[in-house]
């Protein structure tokens, strides 16, 4: 069973970075029949709140990935002190009683030597009797994860094969001297727990992933079995990196603009991979084509204004069945195909369920054609009209005024809708209905 994850920290607001990161995995689990968990890390209880944890939800349900099993980090404190304990046991953790302006010192030191600023393990010269004595002074460890100074290799499904050798990576922190248990700890534990089979993440947590491969097999004694995929980082049009603190690149603000969570999915699911970026209705289809051998080392360039771009495509081409729960009442399948095709955002609807009104009016201040609509209200032909109703209709108008091109259709156009522009007007009067025709004439004379 293929199993996969999103894993945030409920710190703050999910942005567009965020939901790639939550998409890629959902759409890999889907495409092989398998379960996404949506697990919280809030192991820092001072930085996490409810409201985000909240917020993330919504934005995640929003985007229509469903989740199989959900649960938070703050729910499995004991299961992290059992697994410190056994690692303290099994020679893997060891307690460091530097400060922060002592590491600090030794990292500067180290870089102004031009070495790579890498933990010298003094805290292992320690012996047990120095441990207790500080222990007993109050002062408070943090635990470092003793790496084996050996080659971690693995082949990414997106970068191919990686390698780090372990003498150049730092023993990391997995517990903190207030004893919180940091990302890279609790993260492992619960992916071997939940037996989470794939990874997926941008390309920031590539070192991260080669201290977890042996943290996984010093807990569980077997080699890595999850399978890591690490995409590039969007970066702005620009070329900048995307920031994240951008208001509008947050999920909860393009939400409540109103624009479709099918737009956001297309987008992301399709950036900085081989295929176009084009509206697509539903998950499943998106998971079907779905295939990491498409994605690109190189790092895809997220801009706003193609979003809206895609988000007036995806509106233009979207059938009845899709939209019709977000559209006022007063439209009809007839209607929203009629019209569709004319809108930029989903809100210009409002201006044509005013328009099919029975109470819509517009004002003519041009006199020159009150005399034209005089006629053109009696050659209107009778009903049972058909789509060539229009055609015979300024046919009619042509021979008897001898208007013709714009100052034939415009005139009429604007009385009927009062826009300039529109959907071809055969249409637009098949949908009024002659009675109504007949009363916006009246209208304007």
């Amino acid at each position: 069973m293929v199993r996969l994850r999103f894993a945030p920290s409920p710190t703050g607001h999910l942005h567009i970075g965020n939901a790639r990161a939550a998409l890629i995995p959902w759409l890999f689990a889907k495409k092989n029949k398998g379960d996404f968990f949506l697990r919280m890390d809030d192991t820092d209880q001072s930085r996490s709140k409810e409201e985000y944890v909240e917020s993330i939800t919504q934005d995640i349900n929003w985007l229509g990935l469903s989740y199989d099993k959900f649960f938070k980090q703050s729910d499995r404190f004991s299961r992290y002190t059992e697994i410190m304990e056994q690692l303290v046991k099994d020679g893997h953790l060891y307690p460091c009683f530097e400060t922060n302006d002592e590491l600090e010192f030794k990292r500067k030191q180290l870089l102004s030597k031009k070495l790579p600023p890498i933990y010298d393990r003094s805290s292992l010269k320690l012996t047990e009797e120095e441990i207790n004595e500080k222990l007993a002074k109050g002062e408070k460890p943090h635990w470092r994860f003793k790496l084996n100074n050996k080659q971690i290799v693995w082949k990414d499904l997106i970068r191919g094969d990686v390698s780090f050798d372990g003498c150049k990576l730092s023993d990391p922190v997995l517990i903190r001297q207030d004893g919180v248990f940091l990302y890279t700890f609790a993260s492992v534990v619960d992916d071997i727990d939940t037996q989470i089979t794939h990874v997926v993440r941008g390309e920031d947590h590539v070192t991260n992933t080669a201290v977890q491969i042996q943290l996984f097999e010093a807990i569980t004694q077997q080699p890595c079995s999850i399978q890591f995929a690490h995409f590039s980082l969007f970066v702005g049009k620009d070329g900048q990196a995307l920031s994240k603190r951008l208001g509008s690149l947050g999920l909860k603000s393009m939400r409540e603009s109103g624009i479709n969570a099918m737009t956001v999915n297309s987008m992301l699911a399709r950036l900085g991979t081989s295929q176009p970026v084009e509206p697509f209705y539903d998950l499943h289809t998106l998971s079907e084509q779905f295939d990491f051998s498409i994605f690109s080392r190189n790092p895809p360039h997220f801009d706003e204004d193609q979003l809206k771009i895609l988000e007036k495509k995806l509106i233009n081409g979207a059938p009845y069945s899709f939209i019709k729960d977000r559209l006022p009442v007063e439209i009809q399948e007839q209607q929203w195909d009629l019209v569709k095709s004319d809108l930029n955002v989903l809100g210009d609807i409002d201006q044509w369920v005013n328009i099919f009104s029975d109470t819509f009016t517009t004002s003519i201040t041009d006199q020159a054609d009150k005399e034209f609509y005089k006629q053109a209200l009696e050659l209107l032909p009778e009903e049972p009209w058909n789509i060539e109703t229009w055609s015979l209709w300024t046919s009619l108008l042509k021979k008897e005024t001898m208007r013709m091109g714009k100052q034939l259709f415009m005139p009429l156009r604007i009385a009927l809708t009062g826009l300039s522009h529109g959907p071809e007007m055969k249409n637009i009067i098949l949908t009024l209905g002659l009675d109504k025709v007949k009363k916006r004439l009246h209208a304007v004379l």
